[in-house]
């Protein structure tokens, strides 16, 4: 997983379908949403998806840009475009079916 940043986001994400968690250290719920990420990013190839992390105590303007006011806040974007935004901790088959419905 990568910790994207101001400088690094739309570089990261202008191609092909990625998947970005919006979240922070203290966060209980986030937590909780790690371990299910860290089991899609081993089971999904990264020519499929991408999975990456912002911290949003690091990067606040980041977080201001999507309008990120609670979190874990997921957001997935297709070719630099946000198509998806799912909001609290989400089970594994969830994150599954909505990623797959936007590779190709």
């Amino acid at each position: 997983m990568n910790n994207l940043t101001t400088e690094t986001f739309d570089q990261t994400i202008a191609t092909g379908v990625h998947l970005v968690d919006f979240w922070a250290p203290w966060c209980g719920p986030c937590r909780m949403q790690n371990p299910i990420l860290d089991e899609l990013t081993s089971e999904m190839t990264s020519d499929q998806v991408q999975i990456s992390k912002i911290n949003v105590d690091e990067q606040g303007p980041l977080a201001a840009r999507f309008g990120i006011q609670s979190i874990p806040t997921l957001l997935v974007f297709k070719d630099g475009q946000m198509v998806e935004r799912l909001m609290g901790v989400q089970p594994k088959q969830k994150l599954q079916a909505v990623l797959n419905s936007f590779v190709d």
